[in-house]
């Protein structure tokens, strides 16, 4: 019986073509990941320039806790960036056809944070702002929870927006009795 030596070339065609296949999907990766954040920060941008400059929130006597404009925006786009990230992980393992809650509930949230902006310092409904925020608030609860189920670092992304969900609430209160 003879043994066989391996073929120098075989071998490393075979690791140069994993090597390939593994950097196509690399690519694949990072494409899919930059257009699940682009996404929802392209359209929190917009919607700031669209909808973001209020005269009338800057010009209210505001108690000193309460955010300045630029770092309400600056927040509401690290919601995004956060909110996209996840989204990604959870459909990266697949867990959008695995929880098809996930996708809607993401949806409704990344919906429910454009709507605010334009309701709150362009129309000045400072109560819809409220019922907006504590319902962003509950579906982001929610997501967490259907996130986590499929990737926990997913769902552990979401509670950053959770807070700052929770300080608009109390900002849309406080601009209420203002």
């Amino acid at each position: 019986m003879t043994t066989r030596k391996p073929n120098r070339t075989t071998n490393s065609s075979y690791n140069s073509s994993k090597r390939d296949r593994r950097m196509k999907m690399a690519k694949r990766g990072l494409r899919s990941l930059v257009i699940a954040v682009a996404f929802p920060v392209s359209l929190t941008l917009f919607n700031i320039y669209l909808f973001g400059s209020s005269r009338s929130y800057n010009s209210l006597k505001k108690p000193f806790w309460l955010p300045p404009l630029w770092l309400v925006h600056t927040a509401c786009l690290v919601s995004s960036f956060l909110m996209g990230v996840s989204a990604w992980l959870v459909w990266a393992e697949g867990g959008f056809h695995k929880k098809p809650t996930a996708l809607s509930l993401y949806l409704a949230a990344l919906g429910l944070s454009l709507v605010w902006d334009p309701v709150v310092f362009r129309m000045g409904a400072n109560w819809v702002g409220l019922v907006l925020c504590l319902g962003m608030f509950g579906n982001l609860v929610g997501c967490s929870r259907v996130f986590k189920e499929v990737n926990p670092i997913a769902g552990d992304l979401i509670k950053p927006c959770m807070a700052w969900a929770a300080l608009l609430s109390i900002v849309n209160l406080e601009l209420l009795f203002l």
